[in-house]
């Protein structure tokens, strides 16, 4: 129970990677905050985990498609304060070949995956600052490193972008007893892939993947869970890849 007394805001956690971080963290004492865009049953569902994991936790719906949206799910945490940051909320939007992008996509895409990563972090950042102590993990992806697939550039490059703000955060927030590192999924057998990935495309990753087989999100959130422990507490600025071998660096 090492997290015992200590809230965990976990975005994107009504499934996925993020619905198993939520339980995983519950386990260990953390109260966890749940956030959700289009999925209020499954938040429920998760609370429910949460509760019968032995913590306890609370829904939030936030759109972070919008700066205003982020904004306002800000404002509706109140004066809670938050120990642990989980920025897990991503969406691939619509793949669409680059000449074939539009502005306003690209937007959409970057403020999703990126720019709502630098609001919230940085709303959240002076209460653990004033602490002396606190937990950023921030949710990168393969694609960071090789480009992502066809049609998934801009997703990529938000995905890169978050992953050299983590180590900028890092090399800022150390000496003032905060830990940020990150965690970069290879392709995990989440919703996700149901929607914007073929079972053609699948196949390949698992062909091409030393482990044989695609990731689960039970696996990453251990990898998650690991990195706000005492075990990781000379950790710093790492983009730690969960991928099977798929990538090695």
């Amino acid at each position: 129970m090492f997290l015992q007394g200590k809230t965990a805001l976990i975005t994107g956690s009504s499934n996925g990677i993020g619905a198993e971080a939520a339980v995983k963290f519950a386990a260990e004492g953390a109260k966890v905050l749940i956030h959700y865009r289009s999925r209020e049953a499954d938040a429920q569902s998760v609370l429910d985990r949460v509760r019968a994991a032995g913590g306890d936790g609370e829904i939030f719906y936030g759109d972070f498609s919008t700066s205003q949206g982020v904004h306002t799910f800000l404002d509706s945490l109140g004066d809670r304060k938050v120990d642990i940051l989980i920025n897990n909320a991503g969406w691939l939007v619509q793949r669409a070949p680059f000449l074939d992008f539009s502005e306003d996509l690209w937007n959409s895409v970057v403020m999703l995956n990126f720019t709502s990563v630098f609001l919230i972090t940085q709303r959240l950042l002076p209460g653990m600052v004033e602490r002396g102590e606190g937990y950023v993990v921030n949710i990168s992806s393969v694609a960071a490193r090789n480009g992502g697939g066809i049609g998934a550039i801009a997703y990529a490059s938000s995905k890169a972008g978050l992953s050299a703000m983590t180590k900028g955060l890092a090399k800022e927030f150390a000496p003032k007893g905060i830990r940020v590192n990150g965690v970069s999924p290879g392709t995990i057998d989440t919703n996700f892939h149901k929607v914007f990935s073929t079972e053609t495309m699948l196949n390949n990753v698992r062909n091409a993947t030393p482990a044989g087989r695609l990731g689960d999100s039970d696996e990453t959130a251990d990898v998650i869970l690991f990195l706000c422990s005492p075990a990781a507490r000379f950790i710093h600025g790492q983009m730690i890849e969960v991928n099977g071998g798929f990538l090695m660096v």
